[in-house]
């Protein structure tokens, strides 16, 4: 019998009924002050349950790793407290759930972040968050200028990284995904634009993957690699001017090297912002080299994601919009009922609000 999206799959001791994942998706939903997860979050994620993991919003580690207003932390005692609704919620529907750790590095603003922002180098990019406005309310702002991380930085960092996946354990997360991609801060060692050091965190590939890898490793053995994963997005150029011509031979070399972590899953990001297609050859190069379970993501559809499966490409793939107007995605596409749009309306209630554009969507089937 062949591999379909909804066969079931196993992420180390966490069994997933099926290969259909949430991917992360900011919302800017949570109670303030504190920006604390709630009962409304609950309900959202409850609702969508039946996919084979959620991949939450991603979820601050740290309060100068916050990049944009109204997203739930993980390094509160009170942030853990407001997870655990969401986790029981989908627990009690027999869904399963990772939390994305997040650091966003330069991509935020001190009115965001309380404190001077941080990178790999002092190199500010043009580029806008989601903030506080100066005449009030929230909207699109300019990121600040960020300065170097030291050495102590980077070991605070790996240990506020390590302190969100025990919280993330505490909240009664499965398990817990690092953002390492879209020009936030692992991407932005990753990268030679960004990452001008003279130390052993910058320069060759081996020193710009090196924050990443620390990263990965401290969470795993922490809480277990069957229990850490990792997104990366080497075809993504977001948050940069240009693309990277190294990223790709930086990714697969680090790959390489994940490969004895045991990770639950490598998460790729693609097809958003600037990007170029991933090729065939990456994918064969990817797939040669890692043999634990491998994500795709960036606008699927049931007859591409199920390709990639049956090519032995992915092993799961995460869809994300759809998600947000159809709450019982995965029994759309696996019964072919057609999908709720995402219309104008659905745009203007991504970020931010209450109910409406966010646990309003009906069900197939009521």
């Amino acid at each position: 019998m062949s591999t379909t999206l909804f066969s079931p799959i196993n992420l180390g001791n966490t069994s997933l009924t099926n290969r259909v994942v949430m991917a992360p998706m900011t919302r800017s939903r949570t109670s303030q002050p504190g920006d604390v997860p709630n009962d409304l979050m609950a309900t959202y994620y409850g609702q969508r349950a039946t996919a084979g993991l959620i991949i939450t919003e991603g979820a601050p580690i740290s309060c100068v790793g916050r990049g944009y207003s109204m997203t739930p932390g993980i390094y509160t005692q009170a942030h853990i407290d407001g997870w655990k609704k969401t986790t029981q919620a989908i627990h009690q529907q027999g869904g399963k759930v990772f939390i994305q750790l997040w650091h966003v590095g330069r991509r935020s603003h001190e009115s965001i972040t309380g404190e001077t922002i941080v990178s790999a180098s002092a190199i500010k990019e043009a580029d806008q968050v989601f903030g506080p406005l100066p005449d009030g309310g929230f909207g699109m702002i300019e990121t600040g200028m960020p300065r170097e991380m030291s050495q102590e930085d980077i070991q605070q960092t790996i240990d506020d990284f390590v302190q969100a996946a025990k919280n993330a354990m505490e909240a009664g997360f499965d398990g817990v995904e690092i953002h390492g991609a879209h020009g936030y801060l692992l991407d932005q060692f990753m990268r030679k634009a960004s990452n001008q050091r003279q130390d052993n965190y910058g320069g060759d590939k081996d020193n710009r993957m090196r924050f990443m890898l620390e990263v990965t490793q401290a969470v795993a053995d922490e809480i277990g690699g069957d229990k850490t994963a990792i997104r990366l997005s080497p075809f993504v150029t977001e948050g940069y001017a240009e693309a990277d011509d190294e990223i790709i031979d930086l990714t697969l070399a680090a790959l390489k090297k994940m490969v004895p972590i045991n990770l639950a899953y490598v998460h790729f990001s693609e097809n958003i912002s600037n990007y170029t297609e991933a090729t065939e050859a990456f994918r064969q190069q990817a797939r040669a080299i890692y043999p634990n379970p491998i994500m795709v993501a960036g606008k699927l559809t049931k007859e591409t994601a199920q390709e990639l499966i049956e090519k032995g490409y992915a092993d799961l793939a995460a869809f994300g919009q759809p998600f947000i107007t159809n709450p019982d995605f995965v029994y759309r596409i696996e019964n072919n009922i057609g999908l709720t749009p995402i219309g104008y309306d659905a745009h203007s209630t991504f970020y931010g609000g209450d109910e409406k554009g966010y646990t309003d969507y009906p069900a197939a089937i009521a």
